[in-house]
């Protein structure tokens, strides 16, 4: 479903660039009348259609860090960051915002099994509106370490999280079918890490070696009360779901997970939302949210954890 709501909205975006470059051309046109025939006039009018597209998306990803900067925590003095700093997090969130949603989510992963597979299987949970297709890069590393994985695809996009937790339960049986292993190693991003926990508290942890949550709001975030969907508002601080989670979940459970976040998460807020109790907590910064999934030392961060992670 996903995959093809972006489709939609891509093609919505690619409508809006058509229409606002022949605007643009029909009212420029008698100005280059001298120019008949030349075709930069028509190719300049869509190189600022194109140009006004992304400042939109360019203005939707500076408001997340506006949203997220008036509810932030405190930033550790070891990550603090200069104006270059703060540019290169900005530019380099919106990149992968853009990449994500025009390209890796229009390729959802499913199955990927190695053919001389090393160690426990992966299971890969995405986050809000999102697909397994965010998991590209992250499967490209774990396909060259030999790891087979499973990319989860969660429906329908705004059901409550634990509506979830069936579907999370029948991938996790099928890539240990598929394996043959008695367990397998869970990777989260943002709201997947809830969907796991959820997903503890309902079947235990009998198939579950290792949790790895990625910018995963453990404890709400400010920037739910903006998202539609029962899992958005379960996902607002405080929340009486997070609140039933906590209170319900087995303690010793928190000790299988290692939760990697950012100190400056431009969804997550405060950014300290991600910081489990009981948990190895692994925190980083000037990374995003988004971005947390592609992030080169991210990414090594959590093969590291990955490959540490034996059978319990």
């Amino acid at each position: 479903m996903i995959k093809r709501l972006l489709i939609l909205l891509l093609a919505i975006q690619i409508g809006a660039l058509l229409a606002l470059a022949y605007a643009l051309y029909r009212w420029w046109h008698p100005a280059w009348r001298a120019a008949s025939g030349a075709p930069w006039p028509a190719l300049a009018c869509l190189a600022v259609a194109a140009l006004a597209v992304l400042l939109v998306r360019l203005l939707i990803n500076a408001n997340n860090f506006r949203l997220s900067r008036r509810g932030r925590g405190a930033t550790p003095a070891a990550h603090a960051l200069d104006r270059r700093g703060a540019a290169r997090l900005f530019a380099h969130e919106f990149f992968s915002s853009m990449l994500t949603s025009s390209y890796y989510m229009l390729r959802p992963l499913g199955m990927r099994l190695q053919p001389r597979a090393r160690g426990l299987p992966v299971l890969l949970i995405h986050g809000y509106a999102c697909n397994s297709g965010y998991w590209l890069p992250m499967s490209k590393l774990l396909a060259r370490a030999g790891i087979s994985h499973y990319g989860v695809d969660l429906e329908p996009p705004g059901a409550p999280i634990d509506d979830f937790v069936p579907q999370v339960h029948a991938a996790v049986e099928r890539l240990c079918e598929a394996t043959g292993s008695t367990q397998v190693i869970v990777l989260a991003h943002s709201m997947g890490g809830l969907v796991a926990r959820a997903y503890l508290r309902r079947h235990g942890a009998a198939r579950i070696a290792r949790v790895i949550t990625l910018g995963t709001p453990h404890h709400g975030t400010a920037l739910a009360g903006f998202g539609p969907g029962s899992n958005a508002v379960q996902m607002r601080r405080d929340s009486e779901w997070l609140a039933s989670l906590a209170a319900t979940e087995a303690y010793l459970q928190r000790q299988l997970f290692s939760s990697i976040y950012s100190v400056h998460d431009n969804i997550v807020a405060p950014q300290e939302s991600s910081d489990l109790p009981g948990a190895r907590n692994l925190v980083f910064g000037a990374v995003g949210h988004v971005a947390l999934g592609r992030h080169p030392e991210i990414m090594r961060c959590a093969l590291a954890e990955i490959k540490t992670a034996t059978p319990v």
